[in-house]
């Protein structure tokens, strides 16, 4: 069947109350499309609404066609249940197992399904997934356990395929896979994800914004393209709107200045009586008149200019990619900033994790930790950053280092960021502070946001901002997983971020756009 989803003036809220779509109008047809924007902004209501998850306030949902997805959050599965159950064939299988053995009865021979292994087969293949399909889902890792619910999907065979950010917590050879799946995709495909890798790979793209839903053809790169063209447009925009703004101000005064100046001469006429009381009354009127009638109409233009630069200064807020100046580490090239020496370390000293490992970083190297999940990439990093002690062997690190785990657990999270910053940076005065804050879009009362309230974008930017924002920068920062969780804009303002750092980085990440975009130098490869 082929599928098709029509959204009608779709609105939607938060449970307080808080606008989230309004008056959205969209549709999607039989193409794989990526559906971008801010985290909050509503791309998984979005699904969930397709999916018939949740109805709208108002406006219509129309959908052709069997409808698979695949979440972000779900539910504990029940004790017991195996992978092989996600595909509803358990019964099944024991049919086919029964008849292989010559135990099957006719009816059971009729109905038998004797195509469904070589189905689950291509659809685990597909996905990457190699575990026994009786291994209970509870003993499977978050990365395994996608690919085990992405193959079910795919083994249902539904006209539209719903994912949301389907690879999170997937290893290099996870994010393939699902990329790959979605390159040989045929059907309807809606995608939430914050990998551009894989949006490279989508016909058209979908951004929400908090100025709605707008549509680009093509993949990401296009959308890019596309994007910029705006940008440069808005600039213009809103260069021409303040040009205006300013006319009109100028204009204004002048206007003003000349009234008063004929006034004042028309006051000094009657003062001498060179005028008749009448005329001199009737001329008065006229000047109030007149001078009412321009003052209202220069109010409506001037407020007409400022509402037109309002509306240029959003799309700008809206397209604007971050960038940042940041202080000098002064790291020497030639320095040393960590070694490790046949260091062997892990959890179970008759089970390390890591054996033997030895490498060095010099200078503002900026090294990659990569490896399937399981190879040992965060505990070397608890090793570096000495919350893990070395089993065997010996490691030197500069003491000028700062370590960013998934929760930037850096960062006292009672505290304002401010405060943050004062605490990471004592010798700081209150003007620097603000200044680094405010390069960090923490501009004003947004530095005053306890760190507890922020999102995991604003987070890791927090924690950036404190620690790169500050007079000397560490020579060293060390970062696990940095992009997970966050949406794309976030992503980009964490790569300028550290793409203006002049140190070195030790980094784990599985995203391959992201550690180009930061300059990765080299690569230590886990696991191999």
């Amino acid at each position: 069947m082929s599928a098709s989803i029509v959204l009608s003036a779709l609105t939607v809220s938060t449970p307080d109350g808080r606008p989230l779509l309004s008056d959205v109008n969209l549709s999607f047809g039989a193409e794989r499309t990526g559906l971008v924007g801010r985290n909050g902004v509503g791309k998984s209501t979005l699904l969930a609404l397709i999916a018939g998850q949740r109805m709208p306030q108002s406006g219509a949902v129309s959908v052709s066609g069997s409808v698979g997805m695949l979440s972000q959050s779900v539910q504990a599965p029940p004790r017991n249940t195996a992978v092989i159950d996600l595909f509803g064939a358990r019964q099944a299988l024991a049919v086919l197992a029964r008849a292989e053995r010559g135990e099957a009865s006719l009816e059971e021979l009729a109905d038998a399904d004797w195509t469904l292994e070589a189905r689950i087969a291509s659809a685990t293949g597909n996905t990457g997934l190699e575990v026994p399909l009786e291994t209970p889902l509870a003993n499977l890792s978050g990365g395994q356990a996608t690919r085990a619910r992405l193959a079910a999907l795919l083994f249902a065979e539904p006209d539209v395929l719903l994912l949301d950010e389907p690879t999170n917590n997937l290893d290099r050879e996870g994010r393939e896979a699902v990329i790959r799946m979605l390159a040989e995709w045929r059907g309807a495909a809606i995608v939430v994800s914050h990998d551009r890798e894989l949006l490279e790979t989508v016909d058209a793209v979908v951004e929400l914004t908090a100025l709605g839903a707008n549509r680009y053809g093509g993949n990401w790169s296009r959308y890019r393209e596309r994007k910029a063209i705006e940008l440069a447009a808005a600039r213009r925009d809103l260069a021409d709107a303040e040009q205006r703004v300013a006319d009109i101000e100028r204009k204004t005064q002048e206007t003003a200045e000349r009234k008063a100046r004929k006034d004042g001469a028309g006051q000094r006429k009657r003062a001498k009586g060179d005028m008749p009381r009448i005329l001199a009354g009737a001329r008065k009127d006229r000047s109030q008149d007149s001078g009412g009638e321009a003052a209202r109409l220069a109010e409506r233009r001037h407020a007409q200019a400022l509402d037109a630069a309002t509306t240029a200064r959003q799309r700008i807020e809206v397209l604007h990619p971050f960038s940042v100046r940041l202080a000098a580490t002064g790291l020497p090239a030639g320095r040393a900033v960590l070694g490790l020496d046949a260091v062997s370390a892990g959890h179970a000293p008759d089970r390390p994790v890591l054996r033997e490992l030895s490498f060095t970083i010099t200078g503002p190297e900026r090294v990659a930790v990569t490896g399937p999940n399981g190879s040992g990439k965060t505990t070397l990093l608890k090793l570096v950053a000495g919350q893990l002690r070395p089993l065997a062997g010996s490691m030197r690190v500069v003491p000028d280092f700062a370590m960013f785990d998934q929760a930037v657990s850096l960062l006292d999270a009672s505290a304002s960021i401010l405060d943050n910053f004062r605490r990471i940076n004592p010798d700081a005065d209150a003007n620097a502070c603000r200044a680094a804050l405010a390069r960090f879009m923490f501009r004003a009362d947004a530095a005053l946001q306890q760190v507890s309230s922020l999102s995991g974008g604003q987070l890791l930017r927090a924690g950036l901002a404190c620690v790169l924002g500050g007079p000397r920068p560490p020579s060293l920062l060390i970062l696990d997983e940095p992009t997970n969780h966050l949406d794309i804009e976030s992503i980009e303002a964490v790569e300028a971020g550290l793409f203006a750092y002049d140190g070195a980085l030790l980094v784990v990440s599985h995203d391959e756009t992201f550690l180009e975009a930061i300059g990765i130098s080299r690569r230590l490869e886990l696991g191999g």
